[in-house]
């Protein structure tokens, strides 16, 4: 399938990537620089050189590289007689593609049909006034009754999403409980964060080279020995021009981010400085959106494989004297640098504190197994009891004393 492209900006690579990701190819591009739109999007002169060469070229549809009010919608497709895609129908596309998961197929549907909601009344509008649109589909219905069932599955929708997000703080509780603290991973789209799951984990998720390949949460176990058990989850990614709306649609996916103790913002590093300093301020845009608290953000630096030491060490000074944030340049794909990620991790969390229990030889396989499965145990004697020395954080102390004392154990030091 081929396509080609309108536009009033002159920055036209991401959104040919969205195309490119949705599976077409573009054939030419139509860029016309101007500080507001026509009902046609573009100028007369400007449409009439795009309709002369849709008609003389096998073109399947065209791509608008903005968002598009429902009557320039309408009436670019009457004038030019193609399927017509703004930015926001080619993301939604994009979106509806990669959803594989029940909550996040639910908010593709949700964030659909708030879309079309506009689209629909305007096709209403059009029917009283007796034209024939194409829009969903192009057949003949009655688009008030359309309408009315958009309102009740978006209601329904929103019903089994809340519920979804119901179950997700039940289980944030639980690992609160035992002690987790959450890092969540956020980004522009395709800066490689499911490539660092990956490396931190151990996880096997899948990783391509397109945009929006993580439309659901992933959480795992962090796979390098720390003081504080800690979990890493994976978020959707973040592009530029994003509606509010659309952004709300996947809130409960988000909220990874709202919530978690630290989050490490992935950037592309082997982008131009331009390129990188605009992503980064357009993710940090997002994240301060999602917490208010900024003493907590790390940016991780990626792909530093596909960079000189000296192209690191610049984008690296770049970014700290910049964002006035800890900046950590590591390869998702080699592992190189992400002990020192970690670490980083480690100094912005509460610090661990070192306990020594004393248990009886009789009782305390149990225990043992749980206390070496959940945190860093230091050192284990025995003589007439089983001295066993640890690091454990505040969230999980107290449970520990419990269970040791269930054991028939003492805690004989603490340090506070």
């Amino acid at each position: 399938m081929n396509g080609i492209i309108l536009s009033a900006k002159q920055d036209t690579k991401e959104f040919h990537q969205l195309v490119e990701t949705l599976g077409y190819e573009i054939e030419k591009e139509f860029i016309q620089i101007r500080k507001g739109t026509t009902p046609l999007y573009l100028g007369e002169g400007k449409i009439e050189e795009v309709k002369e060469f849709v008609m003389e070229n096998n073109v399947d549809a065209i791509f608008v590289n903005d968002a598009l009010r429902p009557s320039q919608w309408f009436n670019l497709e009457k004038y030019l007689g193609k399927k017509v895609y703004d930015r926001i129908r080619v993301i939604l596309e994009i979106f509806a593609k990669r959803a594989s998961r029940k909550e996040a197929m639910l908010q593709v549907q949700l964030a659909r049909l708030r879309y079309e909601r506009p689209f629909v009344r305007e096709l209403f509008h059009r029917v009283k006034e007796g034209e024939r649109p194409g829009f969903l589909a192009g057949g003949e219905y009655v688009v008030d009754d359309y309408y009315e069932m958009i309102k009740r599955q978006m209601k329904r929708i929103r019903e089994e999403l809340k519920k979804i997000e119901e179950e997700r703080a039940i289980r944030r509780r639980e690992r609160k409980a035992k002690g987790f603290y959450l890092i969540s991973l956020a980004g522009y789209t395709n800066a490689g964060k499911s490539s660092l799951l990956n490396t931190l984990t151990g996880e096997k998720v899948l990783v391509e080279g397109r945009l929006f390949s993580t439309l659901s949460t992933k959480t795992s176990r962090l796979k390098i020995k720390s003081d504080i058990p800690l979990l890493v989850t994976d978020t959707v990614g973040f592009i530029r021009d994003l509606p509010h709306w659309l952004i709300d649609a996947f809130h409960s996916t988000l909220e990874e981010i709202t919530l978690a103790d630290v989050v490490i913002l992935v950037v592309d590093g082997s982008e131009s400085l331009e390129e990188l300093k605009e992503k980064t301020e357009n993710s940090l845009r997002e994240i301060f959106s999602l917490r208010n608290n900024g003493n907590d953000i790390i940016i991780a630096l990626n792909k530093m494989d596909m960079m000189g030491r000296e192209e690191v060490n610049r984008k690296k000074r770049y970014i700290e004297e910049t964002f006035n944030l800890p900046c950590v340049p590591l390869s998702a794909v080699t592992g190189e640098n992400i002990e020192i990620l970690v670490k980083k991790v480690h100094e912005i969390l509460p610090r661990t504190h070192k306990m020594i229990l004393k248990l009886p030889l009789q009782n305390f396989n149990g225990l043992l197994s749980w206390l070496s499965e959940e945190m860093v145990v230091e050192n284990i004697s025995f003589s007439d009891a089983v001295i066993v020395e640890l690091r454990v954080n505040e969230r999980i102390r107290d449970k520990i004393v419990g269970r040791c004392e269930k054991a028939g154990g003492e805690v004989i030091f603490y340090e506070d």
